[in-house]
């Protein structure tokens, strides 16, 4: 359960600073469960050295299939982070009533849900940096200071349509079902957009299918970061915008939706 501000008044205390205490307390919590935080880490190394290093020394039109790999796996990695730390915990903590809590406390409820955001933005930048050093010293992955950088905040910038998605989910279902829902929704995209297996070797129905999928336009920019020739890149953030409007709306009315229900 997440450590709640229960000292501090709005009058007393700024915005800013309620919503970095939080988000610390957020953090903590994660902290003090290191089983989840070290699977969710460890899976796509787990991956990667089963698919990336074999291909490390391989080349696919100029590019390195082991950076290939690796900026596929790093693609699902943040949305993973979005989708089930951010999504299902969403909805663990609304079967705890902790949204009900919240309007005892002076913590505003978008202080709360900003700290979560920013949380799992700061795991999904974790689990990165640990896929990329494993890249770079086991697979050997070589790329400049410009292009790493370059790829960890496109797939955080990009990654902010699933936190709405997460969202969404977090607060239309329950903890129950929230898993099967995201798997369900999680591991097809994965598959068809290309991020486990090259797109080229799926089904042509599928390869039809990927230009529309969020994740298939997210893998885009990323590959393009490595080497991969992507044209018409502009398209892929557009693609990224208008899911991001989508899953908001999606989020707000989910939330409208438990508001009513609870408060009237």
């Amino acid at each position: 359960m997440a450590t709640l501000l229960v000292d501090q008044s709005p009058r007393t205390a700024p915005a800013l600073g309620m919503l970095v205490a939080q988000t610390k307390a957020e953090l903590l919590k994660l902290w003090r469960v290191p089983a989840f935080s070290i699977f969710s880490m460890a899976f796509p190394v787990v991956l990667y050295a089963f698919f990336g290093l074999p291909n490390g020394g391989a080349v696919s039109n100029g590019v390195n299939v082991g950076a290939i790999i690796l900026a596929s796996l790093a693609t699902y990695g943040v949305v993973s982070v979005m989708l089930f730390s951010f999504g299902i915990g969403l909805a663990n903590e609304r079967a705890q009533r902790m949204h009900v809590l919240m309007r005892a406390t002076p913590l505003p409820g978008w202080v709360y849900l900003s700290s979560r955001v920013i949380t799992a933005l700061a795991f999904a930048l974790a689990v990165q940096l640990v896929l990329f050093v494993f890249g770079a010293v086991a697979g050997g992955v070589h790329l400049s200071a410009s292009h790493w950088a370059l790829l960890v905040v496109t797939l955080l910038l990009g990654s902010l349509p699933f936190v709405a998605l997460g969202f969404g989910i977090g607060y239309s279902v329950s903890p129950n079902v929230a898993p099967a829902v995201v798997n369900l929704l999680f591991l097809p995209l994965s598959f068809a957009s290309g991020l486990f297996v090259p797109l080229d070797s799926m089904p042509t129905v599928i390869q039809n299918i990927a230009p529309y999928l969020p994740t298939y336009q997210l893998g885009r920019l990323a590959w393009s970061i490595v080497g991969v020739n992507e044209p018409n890149l502009d398209a892929a953030i557009r693609a990224l915008a208008i899911y991001a409007a989508i899953f908001v709306l999606f989020g707000l009315r989910a939330y409208g939706r438990e508001e009513t229900k609870d408060f009237g």
